[in-house]
């Protein structure tokens, strides 16, 4: 099924999807724009009170990244935040089993000297109940494999992790609910990122055969929790995917992402990424 080339003394083999989470690296002026800002309740102040500042959650970022902004916003010691998402009820999903991944919802937050870790943590996650809940983007969740809120979220966060334009996200969210009807293996990169804690583009033989329930290439179904924390955008395009057959995808260049069915195209798609690669490398 895939097209291997040696690569520093190992077996490298060519993905079928476009990218990992590279795109979490994006300038914060980019997540500005993006993210919505989401007002804190705050009480009525007097002019020289503390003027709150922002922290700003890009879309697609992972938990430990959360966590980390988080204390660095709020002046607390590595690893508080972390701490505090361990020990207070979140009123999560009874699937996430008190794991918040996937429900701490990207924003702009104000924060002040008043805020806490717990505070913070649970303004996100009721924030994502009320966008994502019942009324919310999943109110109209396709059933079948996939179809429940956790389960949708989970998609979510993979479509976020894969899709390059935000016209993909619904095609890349079809391939997803194609492949779990199908019973296909998703064999996808980004939740193989998510389980050795890294964002890359590239992904080795050596890598599709660990065992990690994350490895997503020899294990079916989804993955066990979200791999990261998705935005409207992406929770719209894995309750209402774009219709259409396909099965497989790779971005032949940056903006240009093949979408198909068929695995012969496929395979002729990743002939030209590899060909643009090899030029670019030379």
């Amino acid at each position: 099924m895939w097209n291997t080339s040696p690569q520093n003394g190992r077996r490298r083999r060519v993905r079928m999807t476009r990218r990992g989470v590279l795109v979490l690296v994006a300038g914060l002026a980019v997540a500005l724009a993006a993210a919505a800002m989401v007002p804190l309740v705050l009480l009525r102040q007097s002019p020289s009170a503390e003027q709150p500042r922002s922290l700003v959650i890009p879309e697609g970022w992972r938990a430990g990244q959360i966590y980390a902004a988080v204390d660095k916003a709020l002046g607390v010691s590595a690893g508080t935040t972390r701490a505090a998402a361990a020990k207070t009820d979140l009123t999560l999903p009874a699937a996430a089993q008190g794991n918040p991944e996937g429900f701490l919802f990207p924003a702009t937050y104000p924060v002040t000297s008043a805020t806490t870790p717990e505070s913070l943590l649970r303004y996100m996650v009721t924030t994502a109940d009320r966008r994502f809940g019942p009324g919310g983007t999943t109110a109209g969740a396709p059933s079948g494999p996939g179809g429940g809120l956790y389960e949708t979220v989970t998609i979510a966060s993979i479509v976020q992790a894969e899709a390059d334009t935000a016209e993909d996200m619904g095609k890349v969210a079809r391939v997803i609910r194609n492949r779990l009807a199908q019973g296909m293996a998703l064999q996808m990169d980004s939740t193989l990122n998510y389980a050795l804690d890294r964002n890359t583009v590239d992904t080795t033989h050596e890598d599709t055969r660990i065992e990690n329930p994350y490895n997503t290439y020899n294990r079916p179904g989804l993955p066990p929790t979200p791999i990261a924390n998705p935005g409207e955008q992406a929770m719209r395009a894995a309750t209402e995917p774009t219709p259409g057959d396909w099965l497989y995808f790779v971005s032949v260049t940056p903006g240009d992402t093949r979408f198909t069915a068929d695995y012969q195209q496929h395979l002729a798609n990743v002939e030209q990424f590899n060909t643009r690669r090899r030029a670019t490398a030379g």
